[in-house]
């Protein structure tokens, strides 16, 4: 349906067609020497206006791209050209012939009034802008020109995003509430834009402190929204590298940006050292409001650039914002216990917030269904999984205390860890430890143990005791020769799970980690920083890191002083291998005479154990017996072959008797 501004804004075009009308009337009637055919006088332009509470679209447009009032002519003749028939006739008059119905810069010049060859020019506004289009031809002043087709729409009060640049650019809106330290930033922004005086804006680059761009770009459409400004993003990588096209990519933006005032975000989160010069470059070059998103600082050569860093939200404004979201869905969440637990775990932004709560809420209740609070953590922890799917492995968490034989002082430690994970908000918020500052918070452990000790199954446990996701990490495959490449991979990681707190696993730590000995080069030198930034990192990560090692010796003291809980996995003994073959076999799995006491004999690890269980079952199916002895022995003798490890009379003797 048209609104008043639309039929209004027609109006005005109309008339200001039917001025052009008469100009070429008045020209054709002089050059025949004869009494121009003057139609009814055209409405007034002012007094049009003057109904309108915002111009009219030719009026914006004739001061967004500054026109000339000869260039201002030739856009309403080609403009009408295309919507009225009669514009058309009378250039093939002055054209002397038929099928000549357009314009040219020929005819303009001798019929427009105040004409002036510079409007021809590629610099002029009608051609750098590409407000119109010049037909190939012999001469310039002979060619056709239109009217682009996105400038026609806009003339007309249709407004829509260029189609050229679909693909490029996606337009972006407030998500959600912002919390007040984001709400201060978009409000900066804005007055920043508003109560500037120059000629070239400076380019506001959004420095975010946490992973994701959605804080950014909430920030940055709250910003735009008061000025009546929309926001687009383009992601920095899409950037052409060849000049020719993006100049042309920067002129159509430019142009956009002035028919509908917008505003261009650059997304650099992923741009890498060989792309940036290009898109540096290119940020120089565009005229209107830019932004940039990006961790690290960008610089400029020619170009003024502001500063803004997005930091993390507090665990007020967390609170806050989930409170509004619960209030919203009207979840009966007890506010004054799990809701800080659930702060204390999960980052979310506002949008993510809300859609954890939207989600919970449109779950079907049943008298199955866990309560709200255990839906609202689940929900949580898939909201937040996503981002390290591609950076490690995820696993699924069933095991439990009764699955890990461990002596009592290391157990005692595991519980240390979860208390230190669930007390986390108290000790450092409300008891203010981390006043002090950020570093050191970060709650690290190392397992160490010969390989099957059962360092992996303990961090099972941790996982399902505190209901978070687990992802196991190789240091092997991080590491790498290319100086730098190693510390990106860890920031990956790292970054990526910082949303959740999810407890990551670095298995092979002995990759990174060494005995320092004297350095020689670059090389050794080098290795040191990376260990370092590791160790930097996890101190830093509010979940819980674990490093596994099989080698605790190989491990400088230096290095061990900067994790916080050190296990020792020790080699189980006989008390202990008991335990661990009584728990390998579920009650349905069929059994006859299984001697414990003769196969805790057997001086292996818990791994290895498990390993002669499963084939020892497998035995039993395909013989379609119970579990016995004999296939236990056989499987036992394939596991000693592979660790290449032989049997001890103490071992072996009486298995079968």
């Amino acid at each position: 349906m048209m609104t008043h501004w639309q039929q209004v804004n027609q109006r005005y075009l109309a008339a200001a067609i039917a001025r052009i009308r008469q100009s070429l009337q008045r020209y054709i009637a002089q050059q025949q020497g004869t009494e121009p055919e003057i139609d009814a006088e055209p409405e007034d332009l002012a007094a049009i206006a003057a109904t309108l509470p915002t111009p009219p679209a030719l009026e914006k447009l004739t001061v967004a791209f500054q026109l000339t009032s000869f260039e201002r002519d030739i856009l309403v003749l080609c403009a009408g050209v295309e919507l009225s028939a009669s514009l058309g006739q009378l250039c093939s008059i002055i054209h002397s012939s038929p099928q000549l119905a357009y314009p040219t810069f020929s005819l303009t010049l001798a019929a427009l009034p105040e004409s002036h060859w510079s409007a021809l020019t590629p610099v002029a506004p009608l051609r750098r802008w590409r407000l119109i289009e010049v037909s190939s031809g012999e001469s310039l002043t002979q060619s056709r020109i239109r009217i682009d087709e996105r400038v026609l729409h806009d003339l007309v009060g249709i407004s829509y995003l260029d189609d050229r640049l679909q693909g490029w650019v996606t337009p972006i809106s407030v998500l959600g509430q912002l919390p007040p330290s984001h709400r201060s930033l978009a409000e900066q922004m804005a007055k920043q834009w508003s109560d500037f005086q120059g000629s070239t804006l400076p380019v506001i680059q959004l420095c975010n402190r946490e992973p994701g761009n959605e804080n950014a770009f909430s920030i940055a459409a709250a910003a735009c929204a008061p000025l009546g400004l929309q926001l687009y993003s383009l992601a920095a990588a899409a950037i052409p590298a060849a000049i020719a096209e993006r100049e042309a990519l920067a002129r159509l933006w430019e142009r956009e940006a002035l028919l509908n005032p917008s505003v261009l975000l650059i997304d650099c989160a992923e741009l890498d050292r060989t792309h940036r010069p290009t898109v540096l470059s290119f940020v120089e070059t565009l005229q209107g409001i830019v932004i940039l998103t990006r961790r690290e600082p960008l610089q400029l050569a020619t170009r003024g650039i502001i500063y803004l860093d997005v930091n993390p939200l507090s665990t007020t404004e967390q609170l806050e914002l989930w409170q509004t979201a619960l209030g919203t869905v009207d979840l009966n969440l007890d506010l004054n216990g799990e809701l800080e637990g659930l702060v204390s775990q999960f980052k979310l932004n506002p949008l993510g917030i809300q859609s954890v709560c939207a989600s919970v809420y449109s779950e079907v209740d049943s008298e199955d269904s866990p309560p709200e609070s255990d839906r609202l953590w689940d929900a949580c922890r898939q909201q937040s999984r996503s981002r390290l799917d591609d950076l490690a492995q995820f696993i699924r968490a069933i095991a439990t205390w009764k699955d890990l034989v461990l002596p009592d002082p290391q157990k005692q430690l595991l519980q240390q860890i979860v208390a230190q994970v669930r007390q986390r908000i108290r000790v450092y918020e409300t008891w203010e430890f981390a006043v002090r500052g950020s570093n050191g918070l970060g709650i690290s452990a190392l397992f160490a143990g010969a390989s099957g000790t059962g360092k992996t199954l303990a961090a099972e446990v941790l996982a399902h005791e505190l209901r978070l996701d687990l992802y196991r990490i190789d240091l092997s495959q991080v590491v790498s020769k290319y100086i730098g490449e190693t510390e990106k991979n860890l920031r990956q990681v790292f970054d990526a799970a910082e949303a959740s707190g999810a407890i990551l696993l670095f298995d092979e730590a002995d990759a990174l980690f060494g005995k320092r000995s004297e350095v020689k080069d670059s090389h050794d030198r080098y290795a040191n920083i990376e260990v370092s930034y590791l160790l930097q990192k996890m101190e830093s990560y509010r979940g819980l890191a674990i490093l596994t090692t099989n080698l605790k010796n190989a491990i400088d003291s230096a290095f061990l002083r900067r994790i916080r809980f050190v296990v020792q996995f020790p080699f189980p003994d006989a008390v202990q291998r008991i335990a661990i073959w009584r728990g390998m076999f579920s009650s349905k799995l069929p059994t006859v005479d299984l001697d414990f006491t003769k196969l805790a004999r057997l001086n292996i690890t818990g791994g290895n154990i498990r390993n002669i269980a499963l084939n020892a079952a497998f035995l039993a199916a395909n013989d379609g017996e119970s579990l016995q002895m004999k296939h236990l022995l056989q499987a036992a003798q394939g596991e000693y072959a592979k660790l290449e490890k032989p049997f001890t009379e103490v071992e072996m003797g009486g298995w079968l008797r």
